[in-house]
């Protein structure tokens, strides 16, 4: 690299008075970087150092490993078990995450998980980019693989509504995988439809359906439905919505209760209207609570204690 020492007319207008004229002097002086009072000789050895720097921090090409040989920048991680790629995802260092993504095609690096079990897939679905998850996916990772509160990444994209790597994860992956992850319920007990009902994000929610999504899938903690977490959050449209796409309204909870029996108490009538004439009529009375029928059996019991009257005299005999 050649380095030419050019004089550049001064572009600033400091046509003023006397007093301005002295400031701007005063200004152009500090900016001086003093190139003009070296000799020649010095100012080549300038330039030549600049030079070196420049080439020493170039990135210098990745020698091939031997076959069979891993290559050292797979098992080098942080003490938080981030691997390289997982660090540049969170960074969103594109250039370095396509390089170690095309390194490492259909091997389990891909797969590697950090402390929390976090996949690279999943960092890619917190820090939305859509476009590193379609390179994880079309390079063999495992979209099944949960972290440490049993999500998928699937399931992180329902929970904050990211449609977009929604999108790039179902049609890029394998349909048993697909299926797979829709199904599984995290630490929780919820699904990925559970997820998205409860956020009310509507275009999730017909999007799972459409991809075979369970409708009346229950959470695993108290027997909840779709229908049931739609209505817990007085959300008119998606219940509109889920009745349509085949909900149950008649579906019982683990406690007995139907999605009417929860808008006791609301001042939302449209839902209540909505529910009414399709729930079973003997469903829409609130079942009676356990406390409210162990009363009932103490008080039925006492009475018929009352009822024996032991006499302590005819029961000895004298």
């Amino acid at each position: 690299m050649d380095f030419h020492r050019i004089t550049a007319p001064n572009q600033m207008d400091y046509n003023r008075d006397s007093k301005e004229g002295k400031a701007a002097q005063a200004t152009e002086e500090r900016l001086d970087s003093g190139l003009d009072s070296l000799k020649e000789e010095e100012y080549q050895a300038v330039a030549a150092e600049l030079v070196r720097l420049r080439l020493e921090c170039e990135p210098r090409p990745q020698q091939a490993s031997a076959p069979g040989e891993l290559p050292g920048w797979w098992s080098q991680t942080t003490e938080e078990g981030d691997t390289l790629l997982h660090l540049a995802i969170i960074h969103e260092a594109k250039d370095y995450i396509m390089t170690m993504i095309n390194l490492s095609r259909n091997t389990d690096f891909l797969n590697t998980q950090n402390d929390l079990r976090q996949t690279p897939l999943h960092l890619a679905v917190i820090t939305n980019q859509p476009d590193v998850c379609l390179s994880l996916l079309t390079s063999g990772c495992d979209i099944t693989l949960v972290d440490n509160r049993g999500d998928t990444a699937l399931h992180i994209a329902c929970r904050h509504g990211n449609l977009h790597c929604f999108s790039v994860i179902t049609q890029n992956c394998h349909p048993e995988q697909l299926h797979t992850a829709m199904a599984s319920c995290n630490y929780n007990g919820q699904n990925c439809l559970h997820l998205a009902s409860v956020h009310g994000f509507l275009s999730l929610v017909e999007n799972l359906l459409d991809l075979g999504a369970h409708i009346n899938a229950k959470e695993q903690h108290n027997g909840r439905g779709a229908l049931h977490l739609a209505v817990d959050q007085q959300n008119l449209s998606l219940v509109k919505l889920l009745l349509h796409k085949g909900a149950d309204p008649n579906l019982l909870t683990s406690g007995g209760y139907t999605p009417y029996h929860l808008t006791y108490g609301l001042d939302n009538s449209d839902l209540r209207n909505e529910l009414h004439q399709l729930t079973r009529p003997d469903l829409r009375e609130l079942p009676d609570s356990e406390s409210e029928d162990s009363e009932a059996e103490e008080e039925q019991q006492s009475e018929e204690e009352e009822e024996v009257g032991y006499d302590d005299i005819q029961w000895n005999g004298h």
